[in-house]
């Protein structure tokens, strides 16, 4: 596992230059958000998708993975378009710790299975990582960090998480302890828009 000690005030175009060699490179790393940390690889990357879903246990059809986007225009790339009220809603929340469950379009139908009707999208008020999906040049595929704990729902300390995944995961961006709540979830594929899991985000 490659390591690297980040934040919002100490990381360089170096560093980020050599994390996304390292995922243009199918590499699996575990990254700050602004909730909490999260497995992610290159949305293009077939090999580290299969690799997330494993670890996962989980079918690349049925696993919760959402997109980090860095902008609002690689939001419109990967999903259908949405109504104006859903446009203002995200505008009001994103960057922020939020997830929006959109419709997928083809490109997401053709990278994760025809039966993929939606997909969450993020862009998480996270300079380390908006900077690095800046960087790589296309979206990081996600998922939460979780732990088997049955109090701790999720990983936050960062020995805790080298112990646990030392040898599973090729980069590590350790920005301090993370929080414990992952982000409000929110359902914009009907006519209705539906939180269904609350979190760190307060519409």
């Amino acid at each position: 596992m490659e390591y690297f000690s980040l934040n919002e005030h100490h990381f360089n175009s170096h560093d980020l230059f050599e994390i996304c060699k390292i995922i243009k490179n199918d590499g699996v790393i575990i990254f700050p958000t602004d909730t909490i940390y999260a497995l992610g690889c290159s949305l293009y990357s077939k090999k580290g998708i299969d690799k997330i879903c494993l670890m996962a246990n989980k079918k690349r059809e049925a696993a919760n993975l959402s997109i980090i986007c860095s902008d609002f225009k690689q939001v419109t790339e990967f999903s259908r378009p949405v109504t104006n009220q859903v446009f203002k809603l995200m505008k009001r929340n994103l960057p922020g710790p939020f997830t929006f469950i959109l419709e997928a379009d083809q490109k997401v139908k053709k990278l994760f299975g025809s039966k993929k009707k939606s997909i969450g999208i993020r862009i998480p008020n996270n300079v380390i990582l908006l900077k690095l999906v800046e960087e790589l040049g296309h979206p990081l595929v996600s998922t939460s960090l979780h732990s088997e704990d049955e109090i701790q729902k999720f990983l936050t300390e960062p020995e805790e998480i080298i112990k646990n995944f030392n040898e599973q995961v090729d980069v590590f961006i350790d920005d301090g302890a993370g929080a414990n709540v992952g982000s409000t979830v929110v359902d914009c594929t009907e006519d209705d828009i539906v939180v269904v899991r609350n979190g760190l985000g307060e519409l």
